[in-house]
């Protein structure tokens, strides 16, 4: 019994996956750093506020309805997705094309699938005929 958890746990992927919950935890709190400290104040400078929370407040029968929590999550989550894709996405794609240049690799297209090509076929035989 042991020796199968063993095996388990020694298995690359799962090993894998440990690294990758780990390193990901440390690099969300990078991000939140980022937005939290570099890019929410730049906001709060502009707008006057950190945050919209008081925004658009509601009240019905004493129950607060406040749309500002709602846009104040929205734009935390497009500020986390610009600082991801501006701080990780951009670069890395850049040097992934840099790298492919330099071994003289061409992205080329990947073959359709032989049913796709055979349905494309059909269909343009189909309009043909119209």
């Amino acid at each position: 019994m042991l020796k199968g958890f063993r095996e388990f746990i020694m298995k690359g992927n799962v090993l894998d996956l440990a690294v990758a919950v780990i390193i990901g935890a440390a690099f969300a709190q990078v991000v939140n750093a980022m937005v939290e400290a570099v890019l929410m104040p730049l906001i709060s400078a502009l707008v006057g506020s950190p945050n919209f929370d008081s925004f658009a407040v509601l009240t019905v029968n004493g129950n607060d309805i406040r749309f500002g929590v709602l846009l104040t999550a929205l734009v935390n989550f497009l500020l986390v997705a610009a600082a991801v894709y501006f701080a990780i996405v951009l670069p890395m794609n850049r040097m992934i094309e840099a790298r492919n240049r330099r071994l003289g690799i061409d992205p080329t297209e990947e073959e359709a699938d032989a049913q796709v090509q055979l349905l494309t076929e059909i269909r343009d035989a189909l309009r043909r005929r119209t």
